[in-house]
C-alpha cells in the first residue's frame, strides 16, 4: 500500500530586495550586539533587518532598518531590542500600534525599549541572592 505525504517549508522568505518597502529608524540608549542584517520581526515573522547604525549629536544609538513591502505599521508602532534565548544573538521585535497613520520611509519609531544586557542582569540576581543570604544569616 502506498502512503501519501505532505511536507510544509516554513523557513524565513527572502527579504532581501530592498528595491520594494520602507526604511525606518529608532534611536535607543543601549543597542549592545545588535548587528548590521540582524532580523525584524513582527509577531514572531521576519519582515525585515537592520541596515546600519550611528550615534546621534545626543549620543543615543540609531539603528535603521528595512521592512519588505506590504508591511505597513502604524505610526504609533513600537521596536525592541530582544535576544534569541539567554545568550542568543539580538534581533528587534516591532509591535504595531493603534494609529490610522503609517510609518513611511524616513519615519522614526519614538516608543522603544533598549537592548538588555544579560550579563549584568546575571550580576544583579547574583549580588540580590547574596545580599538576601547574608540577612538571613544575621537573623
Amino acid at each position: 500500500m502506498l502512503g501519501s505525504m505532505l511536507v510544509v517549508y516554513g523557513g524565513d522568505e527572502d527579504i532581501s530586495d530592498a528595491s520594494e518597502g520602507t526604511r525606518v529608524s529608532a534611536s535607543f540608549n543601549r543597542i549592545d550586539g545588535l548587528s548590521e542584517g540582524d532580523p525584524v520581526y513582527l509577531s514572531g515573522v521576519r519582515i525585515g533587518s537592520v541596515e546600519k547604525m550611528w550615534l546621534n549629536k545626543d549620543f543615543r544609538a540609531v539603528v535603521t532598518f528595512w521592512l519588505k513591502g506590504g508591511v505597513e505599521l502604524p505610526s504609533d508602532s513600537s521596536a525592541a531590542i530582544h535576544t534569541d534565548g539567554l545568550f542568543g544573538s539580538k534581533f528587534i521585535g516591532l509591535a504595531a500600534g493603534d494609529e490610522e497613520s503609517l510609518l513611511k520611509n524616513g519615519s522614526l519609531i519614538t516608543f522603544n525599549q533598549d537592548a538588555v544586557v544579560v550579563s549584568e542582569l546575571l550580576d544583579l540576581i547574583s549580588s540580590e541572592g547574596k545580599a538576601n543570604r547574608a540577612k538571613n544569616q544575621s537573623q
